[in-house]
């Protein structure tokens, strides 16, 4: 019989007595617990007006960051075209470096809001994001698919994927702790050190069929450093907005910080970087496609999330979203590791096998993550 009860948000919790188990006709007083599902109308009216205005912040900076992330890059390639540089060298510093600086500073901002799970998903999300849909969008694009003949790159890979693994293994306890930070910001120095250890290979220059008079003259390069500090800026504010919003999702969906950042961050985040290289599957750019994507799963895995564990510990206290997070990595991982490695290219069949990846990794989370 219950006598009392009493609801608190969506638990309703009652005390009731029951016959005794042994028998003896006695009645013992339990706390029974129950969870109602507030599926009525007015539930749904208020969790839309919940989220209409954290919606709109997260959309709207997930734009800004695509805006902004294309003007940085583009700016950063002309800068590099007035400077010299080597096709190689600017895809890793432009466009990876370019690319993941809205994870860098969505991770800056969540760890001074007190959250630097949201990075850690983030990260996790945005690695099989570039190692599945990406890579498989950019194959699909290109005529013969993603070439993968040189030595360096496929050196290049190895290093990405076990930049990729690593914060993974130091987590294994449930903490990214300042130690772990500088070990993966001494391992993103080795990787560095290797790269340009390697700068004999790096000897096409970039967009070297181009006429003297397209190298942008000094006035457009000045221009181009105002582009680039006006465009950190509004990766910053729009980094901001994206670290509040997913607060609120993971307020009103009762989800983990960690995973909203597995999947709604990291799509939001990573559309910079997938726009950037289709953009260059579309001009048959397969060298900076990779130079871009190595760069930018070893930069956003080592100096990202170790730059965010130096300013706050990253204390992972539920490990279940990152269940299914971790499995497909893996799977991603060693997939693009095995194409890159024996079959030197990617292919339309083998890109069409890594969107289907992507698509049961976002089916999984949503159904069963």
């Amino acid at each position: 019989m219950v006598f009392a009860e009493k609801t608190y948000s969506n638990k309703e919790f009652c005390i009731a007595l029951v016959p005794s188990s042994s028998g003896l006709g006695r009645q013992v007083l339990i706390l029974v617990t129950r969870v109602r599902l507030p599926l009525g109308p007015q539930y749904w009216d208020r969790l839309e007006h919940m989220l209409s205005l954290p919606l709109f912040i997260f959309l709207s900076s997930a734009l800004l960051l695509v805006l902004s992330g294309k003007w940085v890059i583009e700016a950063l390639i002309r800068v590099a075209k007035y400077l010299g540089w080597k096709e190689f060298v600017v895809a890793f510093f432009t466009v990876s470096l370019g690319a993941v600086l809205p994870e860098l500073f969505v991770g800056i901002s969540s760890a001074i809001h007190g959250i630097p799970e949201l990075s850690f998903g983030n990260i996790v999300g945005q690695n099989i994001l570039l190692l599945t849909f990406t890579t498989g969008i950019c194959a699909l694009l290109l005529r013969g698919g993603l070439e993968m003949e040189s030595r360096t790159v496929k050196a290049g890979a190895t290093f990405a994927i076990a930049a990729a693994f690593l914060p993974l293994l130091l987590a294994i306890n449930g903490v990214l702790s300042r130690i772990d930070g500088i070990i993966l910001i001494l391992f993103f120095f080795l990787f560095v050190t290797w790269l340009f250890s390697r700068k004999d290979q790096f000897v096409k220059p970039y967009d070297g069929t181009e006429e003297p008079s397209d190298i942008p003259s000094f006035g457009i390069f000045l221009r181009d450093i105002a582009i680039i500090v006006g465009g950190f800026l509004l990766i910053i504010l729009s980094a901001k907005g994206i670290t509040i919003s997913a607060n609120a999702f993971s307020s009103a969906f009762g989800l983990s910080i960690t995973a909203v950042g597995l999947v709604i961050v990291a799509i939001g985040v990573g559309i910079p970087e997938t726009y950037f290289a289709v953009s260059l599957a579309q001009k048959g750019k397969s060298w900076m496609i990779l130079g871009g994507l190595m760069g930018s799963i070893a930069v956003s895995s080592t100096l990202v999330l170790g730059t965010v564990a130096l300013l706050h510990p990253i204390s992972i206290e539920n490990f279940q979203p990152l269940i299914f997070g971790r499995i497909f990595l893996v799977l991603a991982a060693l997939s693009f590791l095995f194409f890159v490695r024996s079959k030197h290219h990617v292919s339309h069949r083998e890109a069409i096998f890594l969107l289907f990846l992507y698509t049961l990794f976002l089916l999984t989370q949503i159904f069963l993550g």
